[in-house]
């Protein structure tokens, strides 16, 4: 077995009852380290799976064991050129220059923009174009596109879709 970091964000549990650890505790969450932030409860896992994903679940599950709902897994999918190079080593410089085409081909196109100057990319399509450039392993990579992937299913049991975007995707798919 692999040792896993991961963090899950949830909500649900009364803050003011202090004995919110020993619940996350005695559910198997003695793995994992507990904060509240912004009223919202941070667990970050160092968990013993055969993969990223058992050790995702696993501390899912264990996390639900106490009542808690779970609003997302963190680091979120969508970073920017400073999240890139924090992630994976690389100097912002050198991301610059791959989002430019300026070095190597094929770098992932952004997927969001806040302003023209603020691009925001899908860190499991870097992540994946990154591995190529031996710049992150593929394990890491993976790792991101079950986060995301997770995120997704999250978003959709809190936010299931609705008939207009149910529209939309006949639509964009048509």
């Amino acid at each position: 077995m692999k040792n896993h970091s991961l963090t899950i964000i949830a909500s649900g549990l009364e803050i003011g009852n202090l004995d919110y650890a020993d619940r996350f505790f005695e559910a198997g969450c003695d793995d994992s380290t507990i904060s509240l932030q912004k009223g919202l409860f941070v667990l970050e896992f160092d968990r013993e799976a055969n993969t990223f994903e058992d050790a995702l679940i696993t501390a899912i599950r264990d996390v639900k064991k106490v009542g808690a709902t779970i609003e997302r897994i963190e680091p979120d999918h969508l970073v920017s050129a400073a999240d890139i190079a924090t992630r994976t080593g690389v100097t912002r410089a050198a991301i610059s220059l791959y989002a430019s085409g300026k070095r190597g081909e094929g770098f992932p196109s952004p997927i969001a923009r806040i302003t023209t100057d603020s691009p925001l990319w899908d860190w499991p399509e870097v992540a994946k174009w990154m591995v190529g450039q031996k710049q992150i392993t593929e394990e890491a990579a993976l790792e991101a596109s079950v986060i995301r992937d997770m995120n997704h299913a999250i978003l959709n049991v809190h936010h299931p879709v609705s008939d207009s975007e149910r529209r939309f995707k006949e639509l964009v798919t048509a």
